[in-house]
């Protein structure tokens, strides 16, 4: 079979009334996130330039003459953050928002003068989180200022203090926790050898069982396409993934109100090399309807088998905040920690931790007073209602029966009708999946 050679093409015209009747309700839906997302383009536009007039100015010394990197060193280095993403618009730099947390990353890089700027930079990152989403193990690799010749640049306690340059400039809930130095070739996104997703949720009158069973279906190289967004206006035409492991497990439990089962908290803890866009929200948009007994567990297997299933049914993705990056695993064992650092990092979790569990303990406490006023005995457990985004029918329909999105095919066909994308055939290929 020949390989099927995607890529962009760089002209766009704008859409017909004719072109957008032939469209499917998910690609309407897309386009007007796109056009509102546009809009908020000339409000934040102002604010970009002005931050960008910022970096430059900070590039600069008391004297007005610009920072002289020809005059130091250099090595390329990992760096580990965390960072709280509930109130950012994903991790990636975009054109319409600087409320993202790789702007505020490049913002702390260059002020501090240990980049020139990210064009140079030999930059990768490990993962690409979507708007909502936390992450305790986001690696980038990058080239960084040192102030140690090559040859002297093993002793790492000799180096720049990067962690506590950059956590001094980076918002509250972004830090750097660690470095680690690496070869000139290492890459964050291709040297990574496994990437661990958790996602925290209240038990609710979920079936815990049911759910467990069904993410053992989950292990295995399989075809996706069925469990993520099709991305193929970016060029992703294959959705074959490999997931090493995935369970549910008890992450913390209401002890103090053991018998009301409902708000002990899990997690769904999922491994992989690579993921699809919104691939574990998928998954566990799929668990929840599992775990409410609205679907089998087996139902992850009729997804999986694109040839019982070739279009994948219209359902909701699971809510963003509960999401987290929260392992990367690389080759490399000596990465260096700060310990004053560290101290003062921990010291800030803390400060989020207290702030969060004073909000739950007080509506906790609220929810336990309201239950002594109800007459009924009947228990309410809705916790998890809100975790499935979108509007819930009152007549639940099966999702083998719902309506469906495109095939893959249709959707390569589509775009390429509408010269997004260009085509290339080879005949070595065995599959389609190469992406330019």
């Amino acid at each position: 079979m020949a390989e099927i050679t995607l890529t962009k093409s760089k002209f766009k015209k704008l859409s017909t009334k004719e072109e957008l009747q032939t469209l499917t309700k998910e690609d309407l839906i897309d386009r007007i996130l796109q056009l509102e997302a546009h809009n908020l383009q000339l409000k934040n536009i102002l604010n970009k330039h002005l931050q960008d007039g910022t970096q430059k100015k900070s590039q600069s010394s008391r004297s007005g003459k610009e920072f002289d990197f020809s005059k130091t060193y250099n090595r390329h280095i990992l760096l580990k953050f965390y960072y709280l993403g509930w109130s950012y618009q994903g991790f990636a730099v975009q054109e319409d928002t600087i409320n993202t947390i790789e702007h505020h990353i490049f913002t702390a890089l260059t002020k501090s003068c240990l980049i020139k700027n990210r064009e140079e930079s030999n930059y990768h990152r490990c993962g690409r989180t979507d708007k909502g989403v936390s992450a305790f193990s986001q690696v980038i690799s990058l080239d960084i200022r040192s102030k140690l010749k090559p040859d002297k640049q093993n002793d790492l306690k000799e180096e720049l203090p990067y962690c506590k340059i950059l956590n001094r400039l980076l918002p509250q809930n972004i830090r750097c926790i660690s470095w680690a130095p690496a070869a000139d070739d290492f890459s964050a996104r291709f040297n990574c050898k496994q990437r661990t997703y958790k996602y925290f949720f209240p038990r609710g009158k979920l079936n815990i069982d049911d759910m467990n069973a069904a993410t053992k279906y989950i292990i295995g190289t399989h075809d996706f396409r069925n469990i993520c967004k099709m991305d193929v206006a970016n060029g992703v035409v294959s959705f074959i993934r490999a997931i090493s492991n995935a369970e549910i497990s008890l992450c913390a439990k209401d002890s103090k109100y053991s018998d009301i089962s409902g708000y002990d908290i899990y997690q769904l803890t999922i491994t992989g090399q690579a993921f699809l866009w919104h691939q574990i929200r998928c998954i566990m948009g799929i668990l929840l309807l599992i775990g409410q007994g609205d679907e089998k567990p087996e139902i992850i297997l009729d997804l999986l088998d694109i040839k019982k299933v070739p279009r994948k049914p219209q359902y909701n993705l699971a809510h963003e905040v509960p999401l987290n990056l929260f392992h990367t695993h690389f080759e490399i064992e000596d990465w260096f920690v700060d310990q004053d650092e560290m101290i003062q990092v921990i010291k800030t979790l803390q400060s989020d931790w207290a702030l969060n569990v004073i909000k739950t303990a007080m509506t906790r406490e609220m929810l336990v007073d309201l239950q002594t006023k109800r007459t009924s005995a009947t228990e309410i457990n809705s916790q998890c209602d809100c975790l499935l985004q979108g509007v819930k029918s009152k007549t639940y329909q099966p999702l083998l029966q719902r309506t469906t999105c495109e095939t893959l095919e249709n959707r390569i066909e589509h775009y390429v009708k509408k010269r997004r994308l260009e085509v290339k055939h080879t005949e070595s290929a065995d599959s389609i999946g190469s992406i330019s």
